[in-house]
């Protein structure tokens, strides 16, 4: 079932390859084909990266480690204990008069919004029993008004009929355009596909911080950015942050601004995933980048695309699987219930890392400044195209891979924070394997530089 999938993403970018698949869907008690769609977007990751690396390469994936990998963060250890949970307790599907809705309380600025609109405190009973007196979409788009997050809960056949679901069914799953001109570029050669390719990580949560993990593995320099006055994920960046250095930056001042603007000159990839037009009020939009940085590759990352009327919304994975119909299949009739992976986050990060790659291989071969995108709905659709397997097919599974399949998978290193047992990369390269040298450490512990020339 991987190579379907494959094809459609590779159509997406005119890129051609095999990719040896191994093992099929069902992987967990999951009725979607995860397992094939993250096993395709990490082939056809891989193949980009291979051809960048200047040899004939073989790329394979196993499947089943291809769906664990879609909850990554979930096999984190750190001195052998779990990191605390990033759900908040207030996060989750509150009832309203006509089901529910989705409510995400994980960064403190949203559970406050949503607080505001419900008129009441940091009680689930008591926000619970507010709810009850809304309908769905009204306290969707109230929560969203008040500068939350909020999706109702809604069958296939309702997201179906809904504008931003007509809007995203005509977006591309992965968009990759020339936004600037700039001479062609032939890097000397290297080890490793990406070494000595320098990318600027502005992203948060799961789906675009796995874009650039998933570059670190194939050799890039990535610096990751953030500001100690916005919510984060907390230990669980360790797991998004292997492979990367990190920093601070305060874009509300002006010396952060030009010092922003010092390393997106000399960054080779800029990958956000701000809501539309807040980087570009600080004079980060694409077209700036590639005016200060001739050659620059720009990935973007949207809740909800560039089109129909949420295109400047919020969203999250679990805000995606409510309003689309996937919490609603897989919980039923009684409740709404999120996916036991987050698929929607990471196949979006692998595929943001395939379009940089592919990118990156047009600089060469034709020069340019580069536009990648990717959104969480258009994926959401790509995975729910993969078609439902029969309930005989995947009810009763075991809710992971035995002890013994999955301990190949694990790795284990040095941090200044500890020791980490993680998630070896899931696609495989014959020549040039897919590896983490650089352990994670905590936000802002570098200096907000580049160590290479």
């Amino acid at each position: 079932m991987p190579q379907p999938a494959l094809r459609e993403i590779l159509a997406t970018a005119g890129v051609r390859g095999d990719v040896d698949f191994q093992g099929d869907d069902p992987v967990l008690p999951i009725r979607y084909r995860v397992g094939a769609a993250g096993a395709a977007a990490l082939g056809a990751l891989g193949l980009a990266a291979a051809g960048l690396s200047g040899m004939p390469q073989r790329v394979s994936v196993n499947t089943r480690a291809a769906a664990v990998s879609l909850r990554s963060a979930f096999y984190l250890r750190i001195n052998g204990e779990p990191p605390p949970p990033v759900w908040d307790p207030m996060s989750g599907f509150y009832p309203v008069r006509d089901g529910w809705v989705s409510i995400h309380c994980n960064f403190p600025n949203h559970r406050d919004a949503a607080l505001r609109v419900l008129a009441t405190e940091a009680d689930r009973a008591k926000a619970e029993e507010a709810s009850r007196s809304w309908a769905g979409e009204a306290l969707e788009d109230a929560i969203h008004a008040a500068g939350g997050c909020a999706g109702y809960v809604r069958t296939e056949e309702q997201w179906l009929q809904h504008p931003q679901a007509q809007a995203v069914a005509k977006q591309p799953l992965v968009e990759i355009v020339r936004i600037g001109d700039a001479p062609p570029y032939t890097p000397p050669a290297r080890a490793r596909p990406l070494l000595g390719v320098k990318v600027l990580d502005l992203t948060r949560v799961l789906a675009g911080p796995t874009c650039a993990k998933s570059l670190s593995a194939f050799g890039a320099d990535v610096l990751k950015l953030s500001a100690a006055h916005l919510p984060d994920s907390g230990v669980v960046e360790l797991d998004t942050g292997i492979g990367k250095r990190s920093a601070r930056i305060d874009l509300r001042t002006q010396p952060q601004v030009e010092r922003l603007r010092k390393l997106a000159a000399r960054a080779d990839v800029f990958s956000q995933s701000y809501r539309p037009g807040a980087l570009a009020r600080r004079g980060f939009s694409h077209d700036d980048l590639a005016t200060l940085r001739p050659g620059i590759i720009c990935a973007s990352l949207s809740a909800w695309g560039e089109s129909g009327p949420w295109q400047g919304r919020r969203g999250f994975d679990s805000i995606v699987q409510a309003v689309s119909g996937i919490a609603q299949a897989n919980g039923g009739a009684a409740k709404p219930k999120l996916l036991p992976v987050s698929a929607i986050d990471y196949v979006s990060g692998y595929l943001m890392a395939f379009g940089v790659c592919v990118a990156l291989a047009r600089r060469r071969r034709e020069g340019g400044s580069w536009l990648v995108r990717v959104g969480l709905a258009r994926v959401g659709k790509f995975i729910v195209d993969r078609g439902a397997l029969p309930e005989s097919a995947w009810h009763g599974l075991p809710d992971d891979l035995p002890a013994d399949e999955l301990e190949p998978l694990l790795g284990q290193m040095r941090t200044p924070g500890g020791r980490i047992r993680y998630l070896k990369p899931a696609v495989e390269l014959s020549e040039t394997p897919a590896f983490w040298c650089r352990p994670p450490v905590k936000l802002g512990y570098h200096p907000p530089v580049w160590t290479s020339g």
